[in-house]
């Protein structure tokens, strides 16, 4: 490590994987170490264990270290897995109208359980022009959190029709509960969701159930760091490939639930120079398959479903599949088969690599000469056919997925990145040509590094008493606002993507505008 690279602005990403917590330390655009290691139950003693290393094989000061960003997948794992839920007061204010669909409809069994159906329907609300067409029911409102303080809940989440015209209703609502039950946390659904009440309130009552475990988790990832004796800002990746501060990520999980593909998608484009191509990340326990289109991860234009919850908020457009460097490997018959399940993080224990007794996508990646990790003795031998086997398993899946998410016969370039990228022994199918960059395997990290901040707006504006003109410039203003509120450089912060979409079905003829702003970490200048 040269003394000229410990006196430079240094970046730290760090990304905590289902299996693999890793750590890059970056120095403008050039990488200057990184670091992987298990990811540990605890989450903090893993990112330390982590950092320490980095730390120890670059020489690097701590003090240098001026911005720390980190990407996390803990949240929607335990949505997905139904662990560490909160029970959930869902209160919706929508009376007379927005009856006709219940909370929770279509949610599946197992995750009404998991937040409860503690449900109050109240009165108030407003037309897409925002004006009201019932007056907030302020005794209802407290009645509604009088019985949930009785319940013993401490998550509320609420939702009133189109909420991003007239957030003032959710927020007077918030404070009336507030009031009554002064320790609750509160999600409000025009801060996660967009136009379409059931999907906004879905998107706010998941996180609403995920608060409790998030205000542990960022607590947990803020002591790591000061554990470490580094004295920088800590930053949060979210969905779309931008920063936002800790509190933030706090109060709306939701927003980083897949930070973990998006992460790798943006550090893979970075690692090789690609702005258009298709992103192959194979981590421990699945393959992440996404586009970079522009620099920046392709979202999905159809809803979104977590857990088996529809929502409409921003999500990268990823295919998850189960096969990674952690899943199990089972002879059925003369057929071989690769995932869905996996050791995950227990690899180092359970993997033959490492004495245990699970045979791995890793231990036949190295039994088949692909890698040199672990201790190769401790393997049960396999015949040359059936290692070719296994291995045509893991590339036809992969193929398949990437066949169901392309959208065009177009060849583009393949990139190839994530732990788990040893297992994939030939060029796959479907690319112009397959890229390993350097340091793939810590592609995710590298991508939270190199993260911007960003401010969005999602709203309808009155364009024909606005004029169009100037109800794109307010969208914009509000963008480049919410940018340098999360901690932007005022001074560089740019507007990226500009989506106006009149709604032709109104009568007064609104539109939808959707602004994104990204600017650097303001403490990097």
């Amino acid at each position: 490590m040269s003394g000229k690279l410990t006196s430079e602005r240094l970046r730290l990403g760090i990304d905590v994987g289902g299996t693999n917590t890793d750590a890059a330390l970056l120095s403008g655009k050039e990488v200057v170490a990184t670091a992987k290691s298990f990811t540990t139950a605890d989450v903090r003693s893993g990112v330390v264990s982590t950092v320490t290393r980095l730390l120890e094989s670059s020489g690097v000061r701590r003090d240098s270290i001026e911005a720390v960003m980190i990407g996390t997948t803990q949240f929607v794992n335990a949505f997905v897995q139904r662990r560490d839920l909160s029970h959930v007061a869902i209160l919706r204010v929508s009376l007379p109208k927005a009856d006709g669909v219940p909370p929770l409809a279509g949610w599946p069994d197992d995750a009404v359980d998991a937040v409860g159906e503690h449900i109050y329907m109240v009165g108030g609300g407003s037309y897409y022009t925002g004006v009201d067409y019932a007056p907030l029911d302020e005794d209802a409102i407290e009645r509604a959190a009088v019985d949930a303080r009785g319940k013993g809940l401490r998550s509320v989440a609420i939702s009133a029709n189109f909420a991003p015209i007239r957030p003032d209703l959710e927020y007077r609502a918030r404070d009336i509960v507030a009031k009554v039950m002064p320790d609750a946390l509160i999600t409000v659904s025009s801060d996660v969701g967009g136009i379409g009440l059931i999907d906004r309130e879905n998107a706010a009552i998941i996180n609403a159930s995920l608060a409790g475990l998030a205000s542990r988790v960022v607590a947990s990832l803020q002591t790591a760091i000061t554990e470490l004796s580094i004295r920088a800002p800590v930053f949060i990746s979210q969905n779309d490939g931008t920063l936002i501060s800790t509190s933030t990520a706090s109060a709306l999980p939701i927003l980083t639930c897949s930070s973990g593909p998006t992460n790798s998608i943006r550090g893979a484009a970075f690692l090789t120079g690609s702005s258009d191509a298709i992103v192959v990340d194979i981590g421990g326990t699945t393959t992440d398959i996404g586009f970079v289109t522009g620099g920046f991860p392709r979202e999905t234009t159809s809803a979104n479903y977590i857990g088996g919850v529809r929502t409409n908020f921003r999500m990268p457009d990823v295919l998850s599949i189960g096969v990674g460097g952690g899943s199990y490997v089972r002879q059925r018959g003369d057929r071989w088969t690769v995932g869905p399940d996996s050791v995950g993080f227990r690899l180092a224990s359970e993997g033959q690599l490492f004495g245990g007794t699970v045979l791995t996508a890793t231990d036949i990646a190295v039994q088949a000469g692909l890698a040199a990790i672990g201790d190769p003795t401790r393997l049960q031998p396999l015949s040359r056919a059936n290692l070719d086997a296994v291995l045509e398993n893991i590339q036809l899946q992969i193929e398949e997925a990437i066949d169901q998410i392309k959208v065009s016969a177009a060849p583009l370039p393949l990139l190839l990145v994530g732990g788990g990228n040893i297992i994939v022994s030939r060029p796959l199918k479907g690319a112009s040509q397959m890229l390993r960059p350097p340091h793939a395997e810590v592609a995710n990290a590298v991508g939270a590094a190199i993260a911007l901040i960003s401010g969005r707006v999602d709203k309808l504006y009155d364009v024909p008493k606005l004029g169009r003109d100037v109800a794109l410039q307010m969208a914009k203003d509000e963008a480049k606002a919410a940018a340098v509120k999360a901690g932007a450089h005022p001074d560089h912060v740019e507007i990226v993507e500009v989506i106006e979409l009149p709604m032709t079905h109104m009568r007064a003829g609104a539109s939808q505008i959707k602004v994104r702003a990204v600017g650097p970490v303001a403490a990097l200048g």
